[in-house]
């Protein structure tokens, strides 16, 4: 019998999914010995051609990692809906805009601006901006065309499931391939559509072995300023750590090497916007009920959108700034 097909894609992300992947180890002989991998650009060479001369959906299972910020996004993620069976957006740029999406704070002429004309590392004092055609001598060149808003993959395409975090971790890409390999292998009955794979159904507060003792703060603090106690909570320590209001799966990792949680893991269950959840959390361990009092505590949180929505922005319920 033929093998189930995989294709696996990079659109605007850093490409830390990519590498996630290969750290499942050995496990990506079972990959390959199961799967015939049909498009994975990162690893092999494979052409955009060699995808839209295939059956529609012939591939099994796509895992798309990455946001849709351009032209070339869109185009193969409807390429890659139509060929699949099965896609998966496959990390926090997919999922919810992530890094990326923090663009969605400017607009696209402010950041062509900045960094094509205004940027300290940059020598460009003719002021050139990249067109998405130039005709040149040996004939018309085109580059994709950047969007003016960042969206998720859902936002653009149908999504099956969903895998978390940035990037997911290894174990949990181990954990959700085994799973793949043994519904397909033996028949078994899919997840439901819009299953969330490789993460748990709580927050990272659940899975955090620090104790919580509900102290009140009257001045938030970056995790440089002080010594951390090991084994108190971050966030009343001072530090902002937005455990409470992203989805469990990671281990806590971050927070138990004390590092705060920053989120990646994405909105618990029945959560609608992990910024409004985060204020919430927050606003429950501020000292102060002066209003007056409580502006200045909540000034001495160092960028609160891009520490709320840093992974989230696109996904959001404010999905971009208005310009």
């Amino acid at each position: 019998m033929a093998k189930p097909k995989l294709a696996i894609y990079w659109a605007a992300s850093c490409g830390g999914c990519d590498i996630a992947i290969l750290d499942i180890e050995d496990k990506i002989l079972d990959v390959a010995e199961f799967f015939d991998i049909v498009f994975w650009p990162c690893a092999m060479d494979f052409k955009y051609d060699d995808v839209r001369k295939m059956d529609d959906k012939s591939i099994t299972l796509t895992l798309f990692n990455g946001a849709i910020r351009s032209d070339e996004n869109y185009e193969i993620a409807q390429l890659l809906r139509q060929k699949s069976l099965l896609l998966c957006a496959f990390g926090s740029c997919a999922a919810e805009g992530c890094i990326p999406a923090l663009a969605n704070l400017y607009n696209k002429e402010s950041i062509f601006d900045y960094v094509y004309k205004r940027s300290p590392s940059l020598d460009n004092s003719s002021g050139v901006v990249p067109q998405p055609e130039v005709q040149v001598p040996e004939g018309k060149l085109t580059i994709p065309g950047l969007w003016n808003t960042v969206r998720t993959l859902g936002q653009t395409v149908e999504v099956d499931y969903i895998i978390p975090g940035c990037p997911p971790q290894s174990d949990q890409i181990a954990a959700v391939i085994e799973t793949v390999i043994d519904i397909l292998k033996n028949d078994k009955p899919l997840p439901p559509k819009g299953t969330v794979l490789g993460a748990g159904e709580k927050t990272v507060c659940d899975e955090c072995p620090r104790e919580r003792n509900v102290k009140k703060i009257g001045k938030f603090i970056r995790p440089f300023e002080i010594v951390t106690d090991p084994n108190l909570c971050l966030l009343e320590q001072g530090i902002v750590c937005v455990g409470p209001a992203t989805r469990a799966g990671c281990g806590a990792k971050c927070v138990a090497a004390g590092v705060p949680c920053r989120g990646c893991y994405g909105l618990p269950t029945n959560i609608r916007d992990q910024g409004a959840k985060m204020a919430s959390a927050l606003a429950s361990v501020i000292d102060s009920t002066d209003p007056e009092e409580i502006d200045v505590i909540i000034a001495t949180i160092p960028d609160p959108v891009g520490t709320f929505y840093r992974f989230s922005l696109a996904g959001s319920m404010l999905r971009r700034v208005q310009l």
